[in-house]
């Protein structure tokens, strides 16, 4: 498992206490009470660094190589699931996978963003930045949907949506545009979740719904914290500021409005415990949908335009005295 740079001390810990452990089956260089002491360090060492991280390195921890995907939790968390491909308008979009899914017993209509693993996945999956079919295909699955009155759940992980020349000739803006107006007004209840990366339009993209949720170090942002960096510090170095001033972690955006609820991470990342954050996103999805189902459709829509008018706070200043 790759390690990031806030994980060095403790790796290096771990790695002593393995190397006394194995010492001592051989020359009882320290007794078990010994090798205790040293594990409940390592643990307080843990507890220490992962309460206090800073933003980047909350981000550094979302795009984990080892990081559940979306197809880890239709693996996870579906008894059946059955892809669904093409936008009927141009081709399949392999960064968004679409299908009808079980979950729980429930059935849903699922949507996620997909990034890839490996070198050859990642070039397949446009390393999870789709292009505007992907979004007319999520679309198309989206309005199946509403007609067999199945509920939508969304897995959002992406960097953003693909800015290439391509992307653009075919409407990109116009795709994500589309769907923030479809969703808005979709005749079935809508569950939004963010799993990783959540960056700008290419993830609002398929993010207009009755209830949104967190993972608890995912980000959700108009923009990276690189490209923040460079456009208003005018200097790449800066990511670190950067990602302290935009405000994207999922405790920020639960204050503003923006999300609903933040589901807890295992210490240290999602990776490090996978079937852990498997079973609370379950019972995330299991919960909010014996809410959602008990609301009449006209309510549902109403609600949910007015949750989105509701998002944000400002402050309006006091006109200054002469």
């Amino acid at each position: 498992m790759s390690m990031l740079a806030h994980e060095k001390q403790i790796k290096d810990y771990e790695e002593t206490i393995a190397q006394l452990k194995a010492q001592s089956k051989t020359n009882g260089v320290l007794s078990d009470a010994e090798i205790a002491k040293l594990e409940k360090k390592l643990s307080q060492l843990k507890k220490k660094v992962y309460s206090n991280l800073s933003p980047w390195e909350r981000v550094t921890i979302c795009r984990h190589p080892s990081r559940p995907r979306t197809v880890d939790y239709i693996k996870a968390l579906c008894e059946e699931f059955t892809e669904m491909a093409g936008d009927r308008l141009f081709r399949d979009d392999p960064a968004i996978i679409t299908g009808l899914a079980k979950i729980g017993g429930i059935k849903f209509m699922l949507i996620g963003q997909e990034k890839g693993c490996d070198t050859e996945s990642r070039l397949k999956r446009n390393f999870g930045m789709p292009n505007p079919e992907g979004y007319r295909k999520a679309m198309r699955c989206m309005r199946m949907a509403a007609k067999f009155n199945l509920p939508v759940l969304c897995l959002i992980d992406t960097p953003g949506a693909y800015a290439g020349l391509t992307a653009e000739e075919r409407g990109q803006g116009w795709a994500i545009a589309g769907n923030l107006w479809e969703m808005a007004r979709l005749p079935t209840p809508i569950i939004a979740l963010l799993i990783g990366e959540g960056c700008s339009g290419g993830a609002l993209g398929i993010g207009v719904a009755d209830v949104i949720a967190m993972l608890q170090h995912s980000y959700y942002s108009v923009i990276s914290p690189e490209a923040c960096s460079s456009i208003l510090y005018k200097d790449t170095s800066k990511k670190e500021e950067a990602a302290a001033v935009l405000k994207m972690q999922a405790e920020d955006l639960m204050e503003l409005g923006v999300i609903d609820t933040i589901i807890e991470e295992p210490m240290g990342g999602a990776h490090h415990n996978p079937a852990a954050v498997f079973a609370s996103v379950k019972e995330f999805i299991t919960e909010q949908w014996d809410v959602l189902k008990e609301i009449p459709i006209d309510l549902l829509l109403e609600q949910r335009y007015q949750k989105f008018r509701r998002m944000g706070k400002f402050a309006v200043a006091e006109p200054a005295t002469v």
